[in-house]
């Protein structure tokens, strides 16, 4: 008797993309495509058909490179993400922190939330999709605010045994929380308050 063929695993690696000019340039028209798409209808917009029509890609040639329209999705949202929140580099580690929460605050507060709770809630299901939503989303925002983290470790400024990966966490989980639950707003005020409150602590000194 024949098994069903297996679910992919949720954190499996995504295969490296493929050098050759020609699926780099079929890959960045699909991601253009997706990217825009995303922006003018959020995810429902971006089906493989409308991304294949918008992009002149063949869906068979989509679905080579990735494994469902969520991947594809995720991915284009990344990078567009990328592009909007570079890195700030005032020299500051601590007020670039602050200001990148601002910005990440800002960012999800306008039409492109809504584009990540989407995204969010369907790597939720989707297996093949999640590993592109961590590695092109999470991962590359997890390693810049890294960058700024190290700054702060190499200058002795740094709690001793706190992680760049708990820091962010720290930092930035607040506003996805907020952003998914609605509780409470994402303006550049409470976006302040959640940067300060997790780069000095809830306590009182002596408490």
């Amino acid at each position: 008797m024949s098994l069903p063929p297996a679910e992919p695993h949720p954190h499996r690696a995504v295969p490296a993309p493929s050098v050759h000019p020609r699926s780099v340039r079929a890959r960045e028209a699909v991601l253009s495509a997706a990217a825009d798409l995303l922006a003018e209808g959020g995810l429902a917009a971006a089906t493989v058909d409308a991304v294949s029509a918008r992009s002149g890609v063949s869906k068979m040639t989509i679905y080579k490179h990735w494994p469902s329209r969520t991947a594809v999705a995720a991915e284009a949202f990344g990078r567009r993400m990328a592009d909007a929140i570079p890195l700030p580099d005032s020299g500051d580690a601590v007020a670039d922190l602050r200001e990148q929460v601002r910005r990440v605050s800002g960012f999800f507060a306008g039409d492109s939330g809504r584009v990540f709770r989407q995204l969010l809630a369907a790597c939720a299901t989707d297996a093949g999709g999640a590993p592109y939503f961590r590695a092109y989303f999470l991962q590359a925002r997890r390693e810049a605010v890294a960058e700024l983290w190290d700054r702060l470790v190499a200058e002795g400024r740094a709690r001793p045994g706190v992680t760049a990966g708990t820091a962010t966490d720290l930092l930035f989980g607040p506003l996805v929380f907020r952003l998914m639950t609605g509780h409470a707003p994402l303006d550049e005020e409470q976006a302040e308050a959640v940067a300060l409150a997790a780069l000095h602590g809830l306590l009182a000194d002596g408490a």
